[in-house]
């Protein structure tokens, strides 16, 4: 996936992210405590982005535990932790195709991704935790793939203020925005 695709048809900046503050000051930095300017439209697609890598990876945790016949807690750590490493994977690959180091590109995926990915992870495993049966429900339970899809768009609908309260203070996905 290319990580510039979430911003076309935007008439994208780094001005408009450093609310007209001109260039963007780099890595996590602030303006004099200030928020930038940034739009909902910005912090959507930055967690439509995050959402789409810990999706990914969740489903491929869960169908991989449940291909195993592991137990609810080990298949969730694994789907977590997928959902984490894809996640990141997103910005990382993007970013390194941005010419940046592997190491200043972990260094970035961490610190544009970990938050977002966190909060959404923590509400959607929340959601499955809280439906009925839907623990105990398998693959092809429509249960299992309501409780995990609306999951998903509650943790959406929890993490895109997050994302949007990070970017505009130049943290979070804003970080990545140097690069490209």
């Amino acid at each position: 996936m290319d990580h510039s695709t979430h911003h076309s048809g935007t008439a994208h900046d780094h001005a408009a992210h450093a609310g007209g503050h001109g260039e963007h000051e780099g890595y996590g930095g602030h303006h004099g405590g200030q928020a930038h300017g940034t739009t909902w439209a910005t912090a959507m697609r930055a967690t439509l982005h995050c959402l789409t890598g810990c999706a990914i990876g969740e489903i491929l945790g869960m169908v991989v535990g449940t291909a195993l016949m592991w137990g609810n807690a080990p298949t969730m750590v694994l789907a977590i932790a997928l959902a984490f490493v894809f996640g990141y994977s997103f910005t990382l690959f993007a970013v390194v195709r941005a010419g940046v180091s592997m190491k200043t590109a972990v260094k970035v995926a961490l610190a544009a991704d970990t938050v977002s990915i966190a909060v959404m992870e923590l509400v959607d495993n929340g959601i499955i935790a809280l439906v009925p049966g839907a623990m105990d429900a398998h693959l092809s339970d429509s249960l299992f793939w309501y409780a995990l899809l609306g999951g998903f768009a509650v943790a959406f609908v929890i993490t895109t203020p997050v994302n949007k309260w990070m970017i505009g203070r130049g943290k979070g996905h804003a970080v990545v925005h140097a690069y490209h």
